[in-house]
């Protein structure tokens, strides 16, 4: 093989492996940018995940707010009801 076709096959393969390389970083640069989309994404559901918990959590104290809220009502009118059986009672044994 002569010096000048030696040297051109050598330019060549040069060439190939500045290409192979371009190739790389392009395919490099668009994996970054994909994890840099998929951090996004994971940051953002981060946020939904923290919002709502906390929206959980207050659903869960309002809950127990009108559960409490709940059982005073019914003792208020079981004890109504007992006041009305009473007073129909009486008002039987009257008669």
């Amino acid at each position: 093989m002569s010096e000048s076709s030696a040297l051109e096959a050598a330019a060549r393969r040069l060439e190939q492996a500045l290409d192979d390389l371009d190739a790389a970083l392009e395919r490099r640069r668009e994996a970054d940018r994909g994890n840099g989309a998929l951090a996004s994404q994971i940051h953002a559901l981060g946020l939904d995940r923290a919002r709502l918990a906390e929206e959980l959590d207050a659903a869960a104290a309002r809950g127990r707010q009108l559960e409490t809220a709940n059982r005073a009502a019914t003792e208020r009118v079981e004890a109504a009801m007992s006041a009305i059986r009473s007073v129909l009672d009486a008002a039987d044994g009257q008669d």
